[in-house]
């Protein structure tokens, strides 16, 4: 391509690597994520940056596209059987955001097995007292039972940081012959039941969407722990709401939504003992950077006409 390569971002990437692929691309940043902003946009992109949906009716409306890489792993983000009727290269980034997301789970299981926050609040409010009281319903991690939905590389690096802090892991994949070393394959009634908490690392698709219903919750132990760092959907929200309302589960943490951003009206705001964020596990400084120089090696190989590992439907290039 003798001009620069228009590249399209559905958000902004790491400041200083969207700096330097500046210096070599022409580099567009949507003021917004709405379908039809994307849509003009990628009009006369020629490789598209995800991290956020893109509607099936870009491909339709992008003649110059050459390649679309997921700024993360999960694809969901992607309607890759368009991409791919179109002949265009889809990527993503497996491993990018790994050790932020199992940290972020690993936050949480501390968060709501600990208190720390409210300790704190309740010593600065209430003094020592009160607030060391707090800590006696507090459990260690240590022979708990943590089952994993979705042993792949994050579920996978989950188990190893689990059993390393001497927790039973219990593992629900589609491929229990591949589960690491240490991990118990189990099926889901399985898991729910024995686990004492469940950490959700799944991809989204239709044996996944609603896997977590109210059926699901009523085997869980009273006591147990659901940490959802999958997607929004492989949870029933409105069941989980109930569940935690009746204290029939011990707690929850979501970072991943049905519908986002959340508007603060939703019912998951009035649940007691349970710790929302907004879709951050894999976003640290450091991740983020990762990530971003990952996919613009990607990119570049794309638009140069190489084919990296991780393109995620080869058969365009046939």
């Amino acid at each position: 391509m003798t001009e620069k390569p228009r590249i399209l971002l559905t958000n902004p990437i790491h400041p200083e690597l969207q700096a330097q692929l500046a210096q070599s691309c022409e580099v567009v940043v949507a003021p917004d994520t709405q379908p039809e902003t994307l849509i003009r946009l990628a009009a006369k992109a020629h490789a598209i940056v995800v991290r956020a949906h893109l509607p099936p009716a870009l491909f339709d409306h992008a003649p110059h596209l050459r390649a679309v890489v997921r700024h993360g792993v999960g694809l969901d983000m992607i309607p890759v059987e368009a991409a791919t009727a179109r002949g265009i290269p889809v990527a993503n980034l497996p491993g990018s955001n790994t050790s932020a997301v199992v940290e972020y789970a690993l936050a949480a299981m501390l968060h709501l097995r600990r208190g720390l926050v409210t300790m704190d609040a309740t010593l600065r409010r209430e003094g020592w007292v009160v607030s060391r009281a707090l800590a006696d319903p507090g459990t260690d991690l240590a022979g708990s039972t943590c089952g994993i939905v979705g042993v792949g590389a994050i579920g996978g690096r989950m188990a190893q940081v689990a059993a390393a802090l001497g927790m039973r892991v219990l593992g629900l994949t589609r491929r229990p012959a591949l589960l690491p070393a240490g991990v118990e394959a189990a099926d889901k009634a399985t898991l729910f039941a024995q686990s004492d908490i469940v950490v959700l690392c799944c991809p989204l698709n239709d044996t996944t969407r609603g896997l977590v219903d109210a059926t699901t919750l009523a085997r869980m132990k009273r006591s147990a722990l659901l940490i959802n760092v999958a997607r929004g959907p492989v949870v029933d929200a409105v069941a989980l709401v109930a569940a935690l309302r009746a204290g029939h589960l011990g707690g929850a943490a979501l970072d991943v939504h049905d519908q986002q951003p959340l508007t603060g009206t939703e019912p998951v705001f009035d649940a007691p003992n349970l710790l929302l964020t907004p879709h951050v596990a894999g976003v640290t400084d450091s991740s983020m950077r990762a990530m971003s120089v990952a996919c613009i090696d990607t990119l570049m190989a794309l638009l140069r006409g190489e084919r990296p590992p991780n393109v995620v439907n080869p058969q365009v290039f046939r």
